[in-house]
């Protein structure tokens, strides 16, 4: 009797890093660029928001490097048309896996008007507490919204 052994190896791809930025002069945004205000972060992040759906709530990641170079991005979250579920275990892995010295979270208001929810300010300090117990700076948390945004670091919310 011949004894046949079969191995299946499955592949999970958990993490996908893409570079598709393009700011509204239609300039490539260059990845040697750092990431030094909102204004920036929102060019940069509207290029990755304009593949999602504009009907649902998402929550990005954006890893940065000690120079603050953009070095990848994960999708944590996909929500309702009001809402979506973040947890700060979800947010960190990311963060570690791409070896993330520096983040920046971005979220979009499908209804246009970029003004932080309540809970928009609870989870952002609950990132940004947990955030300096593994020691990865939070460098702004940037709502978007229809043509505007609202960056929690610069009205002093971080």
């Amino acid at each position: 009797m011949e004894v046949i052994n079969y191995e299946i190896r499955y592949k999970l791809q958990t993490f996908t890093v893409h570079d598709k930025r393009e700011a509204e002069t239609g300039k490539k945004w260059r990845a040697s660029n750092p990431l030094r205000s909102a204004d920036d972060v929102d060019r940069f992040a509207r290029g990755i928001y304009d593949t999602l759906d504009a009907d649902k709530e998402h929550f990005v990641l954006l890893a940065l490097n000690n120079k603050n170079r953009f070095i990848g991005f994960k999708l944590i979250s996909t929500g309702s048309l009001t809402a979506s579920l973040v947890h700060p275990r979800e947010v960190w892995r990311a963060a570690i896996f791409l070896d993330a010295a520096a983040v920046v979270f971005v979220h979009n208001h499908p209804s246009g008007d970029p003004a932080p929810s309540p809970e928009d300010i609870d989870i952002t300090k609950r990132l940004k507490e947990t955030g300096d117990l593994l020691g990865i700076r939070v460098l702004d948390h940037v709502v978007l919204g229809h043509e505007r945004f609202f960056s929690f670091n610069d009205k002093g919310l971080l």
